[in-house]
C-alpha cells in the first residue's frame, strides 16, 4: 500500500520544507525565507512557443511529496526563464534520504515529467551530484547522459597569504588598469556598463546555451541577489570602460562566500587581470572574517581552472554532472 502522497507544493507554506531538502543537494545552504524572496522576483508564468513551435517563455511549477504522517519528505520543480535555450527545462528532484527507495522519487519523477510532456518541451535538464551514484544511476535509467562536468572548488582563508600572487594587483595597475568595487562609482551608468560586460563574456562560458537576460532582470538576478553588495563587486577599469569584474555572495549560514561571477573581456584576457580580481577578492573576504570562499567551474574552462586550483590553490570538492534527455517531438 502506497504510503505517500504527491501534491502541488503551498506556497509561501512548504518552502519550510523544501529549504532543508535543497541543502542535501546544494553544496551552499538555503532558507525558506530566501527561497520565498527569489519566488517574489518572479512574474507569475507564461509559456509560449516560437515560430519553430519550441517552448519559450517562462514558468516555475512545484511539488511535493507527502508521508503518512503529513511531513513533506520529497520536492520536485520543473523552471524555464525567457532567456533559456527553447524547447529547454531544467528540473530539480530531491528525496530525503529515509524515504527513498519506496516509490517516491519514481512517482515525483513522473509527475513532472507528464508536465513537461504536456507542455512540449524538447530538453530535459538536470544537475546531479557526481558522489551520489543512485541518483546518476536513476536519470540515466530515465534516458539522461552526461552532458557536462562541473567542477566545485573550495578555498580556505583561515590561513590563506596571498603572497607573491599579490603582485598582480600592482601588475596590472602599472600597465594601466584601475580596480575599483561598485560602491565606489554607484548609480546606473555603471550598472549598465557592467551588464555589458557580464553580457559579453557570458557567452565564453563552456556549455553556455540561450539568450541573456535584459537589464532589468539581469540585475534583479545579479545586483539584487541575496548576499550580494556592490562593496564585494570588485572591477577592473581601463579609464572609463569595464573590463573585468569579480562578483562576491555571502552566505550568511556557513560565513562563506561564494564566486558568483567572475569574468575579463577577450581583448584584455592573458594580463592577469583575473587573477588580480581574484586576488582582490580573497582580501575583501578575509577582512570580513569569511571563512571559506567556494566556487564552480566547467570542466572544459582550463584558463580559470587554473587560476583557481595551480596558481590561488583552491581545493578540488566533488562536483555536479549536467544531465541532458531529449525528448522525441511529435
Amino acid at each position: 500500500m502506497k504510503k505517500f502522497t504527491i501534491r502541488n507544493m503551498r506556497q509561501p507554506d512548504d518552502f519550510a520544507a523544501a529549504a532543508p531538502l535543497l541543502n542535501l543537494i546544494w553544496s551552499e545552504p538555503t532558507t525558506a525565507e530566501r527561497l520565498k524572496e527569489d519566488e517574489d522576483k518572479i512574474p507569475p508564468g507564461r509559456l509560449e512557443y516560437n515560430d519553430e513551435g519550441k517552448l519559450t517563455g517562462w514558468d516555475r511549477p512545484k511539488w511535493v511529496a507527502e508521508n503518512e504522517h503529513g511531513q513533506v519528505v520529497a520536492y520536485t520543480t520543473a523552471w524555464r526563464a525567457p532567456w533559456t535555450e527553447p524547447g529547454e527545462l531544467f528540473l530539480t528532484l530531491v528525496v530525503h534520504p529515509e524515504h527513498r527507495g519506496g516509490g517516491i522519487g519514481s512517482e515525483l519523477y513522473e509527475t513532472v515529467y507528464r508536465w513537461a510532456v504536456e507542455v512540449k518541451a524538447s530538453k530535459l535538464t538536470l544537475f546531479v551530484r557526481e558522489t551520489d551514484e543512485n541518483a546518476v544511476a536513476f536519470a540515466a535509467r530515465r534516458g539522461y547522459v552526461k552532458e557536462r562536468h562541473m567542477f566545485e572548488s573550495v578555498l580556505d582563508l583561515g590561513d590563506f597569504d596571498g603572497g607573491e600572487l599579490d603582485r598582480a594587483i600592482g601588475g596590472a595597475e602599472r600597465a594601466g588598469i584601475r580596480f575599483i568595487t561598485l560602491a565606489e562609482e554607484p548609480g546606473e551608468e555603471s550598472e549598465r556598463k557592467l551588464y555589458e560586460l557580464y553580457k559579453v563574456t557570458a557567452v565564453d562560458i563552456p556549455g553556455y546555451s540561450g539568450s541573456y537576460p535584459w537589464f532589468e532582470e539581469w540585475k534583479k538576478w545579479t545586483l539584487e541577489l541575496h548576499g550580494v553588495r556592490p562593496e564585494w563587486i570588485h572591477i577592473a577599469k581601463d579609464g572609463d570602460r569595464f573590463v573585468g569584474v569579480v562578483t562576491l555572495q555571502y552566505n550568511e549560514q556557513t560565513r562563506a562566500m561564494y564566486h558568483e561571477y567572475t569574468s575579463v573581456l577577450p581583448e584584455y584576457r592573458g594580463r592577469r587581470i583575473a587573477l588580480a580580481l581574484k586576488m582582490l577578492g580573497t582580501r575583501t573576504a578575509r577582512a570580513g572574517g569569511v571563512t571559506y570562499l567556494r566556487t564552480h567551474n566547467d570542466s572544459m574552462n582550463g584558463p580559470m581552472l587554473h587560476i583557481n586550483r595551480d596558481l590561488i590553490g583552491f581545493r578540488a570538492e566533488p562536483g555536479n554532472f549536467k544531465m541532458v534527455h531529449e525528448l522525441a517531438r511529435s
